[in-house]
């Protein structure tokens, strides 16, 4: 079973830069499999980030690769993201995602200890780990304005949506962590627990609103062809 795997998470460094494309390929399998977006990173750009000590990655007790992370700063650090978290399929659902993300928070709070960490995501198992780490759902005027950041969500599939909303809304949850002025992670993940059922309630709910105006309709105006499918793919009907 997964769950009796034994996993080493690591900083990146040079000596990883061959899983790169391993790591990019996985990224785009993965958002296409979930019928999400994710910016798009090159194999270029995963190498630059190990060189620079900012990221972790994870392997099983094999010496297989298993999972990646890494930091993004925006508004000149007052800002940091845990970008492009990723497991293997192989070694989903044994807890490995919720070690790399430990990982990766510690050591953008020991590079950046006075930046806000935020991140967003349209999973609620993502959101979970998040809670339980200290983060808070919040609106995306909390966010960097970094134009950078935004620009990197133009490889999207949801950047239409995004952009329709002004960049105030998105599928996407908003989490953060002030170091400054934020809850304990067990009041947090108290919160979570016990709001999750309306939590993916409003995530469902979220989805639907924001798509119905993108999606092809039939005649009956009822999603058509690849727009039910998609329909299908979000909402598990």
């Amino acid at each position: 079973m997964e769950t009796q795997q034994k996993f080493q998470v690591l900083i990146a460094d040079e000596s990883h830069l061959g899983f790169a494309q391993i790591i990019c390929d996985e990224m785009a399998s993965s958002a296409k499999a979930r019928g999400t977006g994710i910016a798009k990173r090159s194999p270029e750009y995963i190498q630059l980030k190990m060189r620079e000590g900012k990221a972790v990655i994870a392997f099983n007790q094999d010496g297989i690769w298993a999972g990646f992370c890494y930091i993004e700063t925006w508004g000149h650090g007052e800002y940091v993201a845990n970008s492009g978290l990723i497991v293997s399929p192989n070694f989903r659902k044994g807890g490995l995602a919720k070690m790399i993300k430990r990982k990766i928070f510690d050591l953008s709070r020991q590079k950046y200890p006075e930046a806000k960490i935020f991140g967003l995501t349209t999973g609620l198992a993502v959101m979970k780990i998040n809670s339980e780490l200290g983060y808070e759902p919040v609106t995306y005027s909390e966010l960097t304005q970094d134009e950078a950041f935004w620009a990197g969500c133009k490889s999207c599939v949801n950047y239409e949506i995004l952009m329709s909303k002004e960049r105030k809304n998105c599928l996407c949850t908003a989490m953060l962590f002030d170091p400054k002025d934020h809850y304990q992670p067990q009041e947090t993940k108290e919160f979570f627990e016990e709001k999750k059922s309306v939590l993916e309630r409003l995530l469902r709910i979220k989805q639907w609103k924001f798509l119905q105006p993108f999606l092809n309709k039939d005649k009956d105006g009822k999603p058509a062809n690849k727009s039910k499918k998609l329909f299908q793919q979000i909402f598990n009907f």
